[in-house]
């Protein structure tokens, strides 16, 4: 299970295909999720908060997230979402390849703007609050997108690229943009491990292996990962592991035990253990709790097909 098949579990709001790689992901958290653990990826990301307050980081770099805010993840920047509090968080996740707003033959637009946002030689601030002076300009495009993706009309694909591209020019016209590049090599080999973890969590994952990824010892990997991560190597990666068997326990009907171990726990008490201490309660509760409240919310039922 890959980290962004979260997405693909939530309603489409657009029609994303080979040639139109573009959707609107509707999402809530702890609804959907408790939490969408550290990860990167080759898309461009744009997260639209519409209700309630959440905690996001974006690069390592937390923030609280509430109703209205706008938060830009470039392609390859680490990001994390996650329950503020008690709080819930409804938002828009809106994911698509900035290839699509490429010319077949490169021109300007591309040569200096889009290319290298793909490249990460391009850095725009992440967090946009509607006390933002740019604020108005992005909010109307990401609204505008949403009205034409209410009913898709013939060549809604030609309005959605229209307001991207709005969207970044209203960004790069500012005046006080684009932000200096960055060159973070620390980053960039937390960005390995992490990825490594995203696609191997259900194997078994040595110290020594992970500090081969990085092309570190033993020791300094540790280092390394607790200096940038907070938390041991080991604690992070029992960690993720629980917030995939979190999510499954949600989306699928598959035992507790299968889940267990197919996210990589050989011992069933063991993740039973550890699972009641991350989130409070046992494997079994945690599901019946959680369905529950979906039920009672109405939230599920009430989501709009695509």
């Amino acid at each position: 299970m890959n980290i962004l098949e979260y997405e693909n579990t939530q309603e489409l709001k657009s029609h994303g295909q080979g040639s139109f790689p573009f959707n609107i992901y509707l999402c809530s958290i702890p609804l959907d999720f408790t939490e969408v653990p550290l990860h990167w990826h080759n898309d461009m990301e744009i997260i639209y908060i519409k209700k309630g307050r959440g905690r996001i980081a974006v690069n390592l770099a937390p923030f609280q997230a509430a109703a209205g805010d706008i938060v830009i993840v470039p392609p390859g920047q680490l990001h994390s979402i996650e329950q503020l509090e008690h709080d819930s968080m409804e938002y828009e996740n809106i994911i698509f390849q900035l290839s699509m707003l490429i010319a077949a033959q490169n021109d300007h637009c591309s040569e200096q703007f889009l290319q290298p946002l793909i490249q990460g030689q391009l850095l725009f601030p992440n967090y946009f609050s509607p006390d933002s002076p740019l604020y108005p300009a992005l909010s109307s495009c990401l609204d505008a997108i949403d009205e034409i993706c209410k009913t898709f009309p013939k060549g809604y694909q030609l309005a959605v690229k229209g307001q991207l591209f709005l969207f970044f020019y209203a960004l790069v016209s500012s005046g006080e943009l684009p932000l200096p590049l960055r060159n973070n090599k620390s980053l960039d080999r937390l960005k390995e491990i992490l990825k490594y973890v995203e696609t191997r969590y259900c194997e078994k994952i040595s110290i020594s292996e992970a500090a081969g990824i990085c092309g570190f010892s033993e020791s300094h990997f540790m280092k390394f990962f607790r200096s940038n991560m907070g938390i041991s190597f080991t604690a992070y990666l029992n960690d993720y592991r629980l917030t995939m068997a979190a999510r499954m326990l949600l989306s699928s009907s598959d035992s507790i035990a299968a889940i267990a171990g197919e996210t990589g726990f050989d011992n069933l008490s063991y993740f039973n253990r550890l699972f009641k201490k991350k989130y409070g309660c046992t494997p079994f509760h945690f599901r019946s709790k959680n369905q529950l409240s979906a039920i009672q919310s109405g939230y599920r039922e009430s989501k709009a097909e695509p």
